[in-house]
């Protein structure tokens, strides 16, 4: 339920009209939550998710109350923190090198095109898990409205995380609360909530930049929750046909994907999906583009094995992930949150360097990255 104070007056956040353009969309499915409530509705879901993770990749969440309101106010929230001073946003850079990544990082850590310097408009803000174990300092945009932006957090959790852990237990013939367990908000993880800023390009930018404003990579935890953004820039590699196709924004849903941690706890099952960030089509390329996020991750201490109890992955012979397969120590999902990180945040990040097409990121582990 919404926090029952009265809240701050934010402004209006005003969408952009969504693009008019005829492009190559991704055939995506959708979770109707409103089925979760009965033990044939929960099958029914258990199996579309099945569907989802192992043949689309990317898909659609609707009906997992949490009303549009309390989402214009996330949005309203990250605007008004991306409008302060720059000199006050550098007050909350983290120790990015060392993979650090809750606070601020600011535009311009990576080139994009040698030839022309261009480098990233990619703004990020990251606020950790409201757990106990982080404490953070937020500028008072932030700060002022903290209560209610746990709160929204905390329902992430119980109206959408919790309810798609129990959807794969059952589609894994596991306990329902295997996934909760592991997931367990009171415990040490390294969830976040993110407002994220996409600063425009004029045209002739774009064209040197060959539209690609993020390379292709996969998220690193268990899910990554995108609240809708009508400046259509998202793009996911089919599982199937390895195209690039364009995700649409649907009203009232949260676009969602798996991400490593389920794909190493399941052997591979689950499929962590490579997706991009390009221009707007050009009927939107003249606005920033501002998101919502909230990524998911299993609790610190968890240990990136694949599951042996799942009678699922037994049958289809999903038994050994990379790491295992290696030989290597299998990391927990925290020595692999730090070292992906860092690796991401270090790298020359640069388009045809080849040292960032195939990186190490720990033993038995290699990262392609897709342009």
């Amino acid at each position: 339920m919404p926090v029952a104070v009265p809240l701050p007056e934010l402004g209006q956040f005003n969408y952009v009209p969504e693009t008019k353009e005829n492009i190559d969309w991704a055939d995506l499915i959708t979770l109707d939550f409103s089925l979760y409530g009965t033990p044939e509705g929960k099958k029914q879901l258990a199996k579309t998710l099945v569907e989802a993770v192992r043949v689309h990749g990317f898909f659609y969440v609707k009906n997992f109350n949490i009303s549009q309101e309390r989402v214009n106010r996330q949005f309203s929230m990250g605007k008004q923190f991306y409008e302060l001073p720059l000199e006050e946003k550098l007050k909350y850079v983290p120790d990015l090198d060392n993979g650090a990544f809750n606070g601020y990082t600011p535009a311009g850590r990576r080139i994009l095109d040698t030839e022309s310097g261009l480098r990233d408009r990619i703004e990020i803000y990251n606020l950790p898990k409201f757990d106990g174990f982080f404490t953070h300092n937020h500028p008072a945009v932030i700060q002022d409205h903290l209560a209610e932006i746990e709160e929204f957090a905390k329902s992430l959790h119980t109206e959408v995380l919790d309810p798609l852990h129990v959807l794969l237990a059952i589609a894994l013939e596991l306990p329902e609360d295997y996934f909760l367990k592991i997931h367990d908000y009171s415990r040490k993880s390294e969830d976040h909530f993110r407002y994220m800023k996409y600063s425009k390009y004029t045209p002739e930018e774009n064209a040197k930049l060959g539209r690609i404003w993020g390379q292709g990579h996969t998220d690193l935890g268990s899910w990554t929750l995108l609240f809708r953004q009508p400046v259509a820039a998202l793009q996911i590699r089919h599982l199937q046909t390895n195209e690039w196709k364009w995700v649409k924004p649907q009203d009232g849903t949260l676009t969602v994907n798996a991400c490593d941690a389920l794909s190493f706890l399941t052997g591979g099952y689950v499929r962590s999906t490579v997706h991009r960030v390009v221009a707007p089509p050009k009927d939107q390329e003249h606005v920033d583009r501002l998101g919502v996020l909230y990524f998911s991750r299993p609790n610190n201490d968890v240990k990136l094995e694949t599951i042996k109890d799942s009678p699922v992955l037994q049958r289809e012979g999903f038994v050994k992930n990379q790491f295992e397969e290696s030989g290597n120590p299998v990391p927990t999902m925290e020595e692999w949150t730090f070292a992906k990180q860092k690796w991401q945040r270090t790298n020359n990040k640069v388009r045809g360097d080849p040292k960032y097409e195939t990186a190490q990121i720990l033993p038995g582990f290699s990262e392609k990255v897709y342009a």
